[in-house]
């Protein structure tokens, strides 16, 4: 079992791989958008969100509900929120030790 858990965390990282999901995920996690609105928060192409979010939607990071003509999306499981946050975590430690580092040089 954990040889496909490994797997499924790959293929999990890869997906937030890429910055424009991240942001995407970033701007679902008070409720659900439509691609128009996640557009204008970024400040990028609809069809770019469009894009990103169907490797999304296909990877069940998000799911939609749809109202009229307007798709919304929202995500999966609030737990990615806790992943990225973990990240940020990181980063930040990161930043502290190069920091401090660099005080000790000077």
């Amino acid at each position: 079992m954990p040889f496909q858990s490994s797997y499924f965390k790959a293929d999990f990282f890869k997906v937030l791989a890429n910055p424009t999901r991240i942001q995407i995920l970033d701007s679902l996690r008070d409720g659900e958008m439509c691609v128009n609105d996640i557009a204008g928060w970024l400040e990028i192409p609809s069809s770019s969100v469009s894009q990103q979010l169907a490797i999304l939607r296909n990877h069940n990071f998000v799911t939609t509900r749809k109202r009229g003509n307007q798709v919304f999306y929202r995500l999966r499981d609030p737990a990615i929120c806790l992943v990225l946050e973990a990240a940020l975590v990181v980063f930040n430690n990161h930043l502290v030790q190069l920091r401090d580092t660099l005080e000790q040089m000077e």
